[in-house]
């Protein structure tokens, strides 16, 4: 038999949140070295499985199944493909960089309160996380993927409402009742969706009689399995409201801005670079591989809804006075970018989608980290509590000015490939929703200059007057982040081998090519 790599890989991180609950109390800085030692640890064995993944082989690799609740055809299936392995690199990359900028972040504020676990609980919670996110991106057993799709809900919840932002404007007991309302709210609108997918999960059960993905992606392609239209389409629906309240997408977007907000920004990063992930990359794994047929009848709402997210967020963000709900909001347009992307149904697109969503989720980490460092520092979120930030941290600036130009994706930041890619895949597709994405580009580059312009430049605010510069260790998570985000501007090639062969086969799987450009015969 041989070794399971993707379980031990998705193994790793959860065992590592068993050790770090488990460290005493009194040893918070035990807690933490042990989870940076498990999440540095999933990074390599995830660095394994993207070494011995052969992007011209089978579509999944490294394949494991063993049988799991036989009596309801439920198996334990794993299996990686050229989009989820960039997504698992990305989660793994990610995780050692979200646990050493929380460093501090859950430290009791009371030394008094020696029998609580504070510090252990929140980096537990995370390691936890980062084992259901990579299971999913393994999964290939429907069912299975239904269950890590809604068992990450509950450590996010717990990080969310109880590991808050300390920058909070108001009293302690408002921010209590804020942090709960965005965790209940978070809870709520993802539950909602996992409830309507399970209904359809069943129903697709009902229909092929197996949950395994291969088997009914093989069914549909060879003609064995058919489905009624409607059939099609009712399930493709309750597959797709889920995933897009996960991804976010207008108008059922409206839970990230208060979870990010109220979160501590190393959360904020969990939620926007890494979970929301599974929603986009489900919608290519499940949504096109699942109903082919339904995705291509539903492919204008959605093209419409993802337009709407672009423009509708960049806008939100260009009017935001507080800085994270500013990148929330700017992340609701990207996520728009990407799902515009997906249903261009062409290889572009989709593989410019791909690429977003491991492009976002680096420049928004380094974004939004740096902006956790500077939130920490002056104890407010607000933009107007900031200026001349430069003149007294030129290092905190420079960093928080390359995360912001990555994410308005200046050419020769990783971001512009993708963005770029996303825009020649739906102009050949539908013209006249490429010129209107592009408008985002536009509004990208106004919301981000003026939170520059407005926290960094200008006179120097007296309250920032005595703001140190970045430190040794927050210069460990801001470094390696921007040279990443220049290694992959100038260099896509490592991303686009593995994504571009799994590309193909979810394009035949909705038995689309891409348009010819017409030519005009000589004369």
């Amino acid at each position: 038999m041989s070794f399971p790599l993707l379980t031990a890989t998705a193994a790793l991180p959860a065992i590592g949140a068993i050790v770090t609950a488990a460290v005493p109390a009194a040893q918070r800085t035990v807690a933490k070295w042990v989870a940076l030692f498990f999440s540095l640890g999933t990074l390599v064995m995830a660095g394994v499985v993207f070494a011995r993944f052969e992007p011209g082989g089978d579509r999944y690799q490294l394949t494991e199944s063993r049988a799991w609740i036989a009596d309801f055809g439920v198996r334990y299936e794993l299996g990686v493909d050229g989009i989820g392995v960039a997504l698992i690199g990305l989660t793994a990359l990610l995780i050692p960089f979200v646990i050493a900028a929380g460093w501090h972040d859950a430290d009791p504020l009371e030394t008094k309160s020696s029998r609580w676990r504070p510090t252990q609980g929140f980096f537990a919670l995370i390691l936890m996380v980062e084992a259901m996110v990579v299971l999913s991106f393994l999964a290939t057993d429907v069912f299975l993927f239904y269950i890590l799709f809604e068992a990450m809900l509950i450590p996010m919840y717990f990080l969310i409402g109880g590991f808050g932002d300390r920058a909070h404007t108001g009293s302690d007991e408002n921010a209590a009742k804020q942090r709960s309302y965005a965790a209940v709210k978070f809870l709520l609108y993802n539950l909602a969706g996992g409830l309507i997918m399970l209904a359809a999960v069943i129903g697709l059960y009902v229909v092929a009689g197996t949950f395994s993905l291969s088997e009914i992606v093989e069914a549909r392609a060879n003609g064995t399995l058919e489905m009624a239209t409607s059939t099609e389409r009712w399930l493709f629906l309750g597959f797709f409201f889920a995933f897009a309240i996960k991804a976010p997408l207008w108008p059922l977007h409206t839970w990230l801005p208060n979870a990010m907000g109220e979160a501590t920004a190393p959360v904020a990063v969990l939620i926007t670079a890494i979970v929301d992930k599974v929603g986009t990359f489900a919608m290519l794994r499940f949504c096109l591989g699942l109903f082919p047929e339904a995705s291509k009848w539903a492919t204008p709402v959605v093209i419409v809804l993802a337009l709407v997210s672009i423009v509708y967020g960049a806008l939100l963000a260009v009017g935001q006075r507080d800085i994270k709900r500013l990148i929330a909001y700017a992340s609701i347009s990207h996520f728009g970018f990407i799902i515009l992307g997906i249903f261009a149904m062409t290889s572009q697109g989709q593989s410019g989608a791909t690429l977003y969503m491991v492009n976002h989720g680096i420049s928004t980490a380094a974004l939004l980290l740096v902006a956790g460092f500077l939130i920490t520092r002056r104890g407010s979120r607000l933009i107007a509590d900031y200026g001349g930030v430069q003149k007294v941290a030129p290092v905190l600036a420079g960093t928080f000015l390359i995360g912001g130009l990555a994410t308005l994706s200046l050419p020769g930041l990783a971001p512009f490939v993708s963005e770029f890619l996303v825009l020649v895949g739906t102009f050949s597709a539908y013209p006249v929703a490429g010129i209107i994405a592009t408008s985002g580009i536009v509004l990208a580059a106004i919301y981000v200059l003026v939170l520059y312009q407005r926290t960094m430049t200008g006179p120097v605010n007296e309250a920032v007057r005595t703001m140190p510069d970045l430190k040794a260790r927050e210069l460990v998570v801001a470094v390696p982040l921007i040279a990443l985000l220049l290694f992959l501007g100038v260099f896509p090639k490592p991303l686009t081998e593995v994504v571009n062969p799994a590309v193909e086969h979810t394009m035949s799987d909705v038995q689309k090519k891409d348009p010819q450009p017409e030519v005009e015969a000589a004369k």
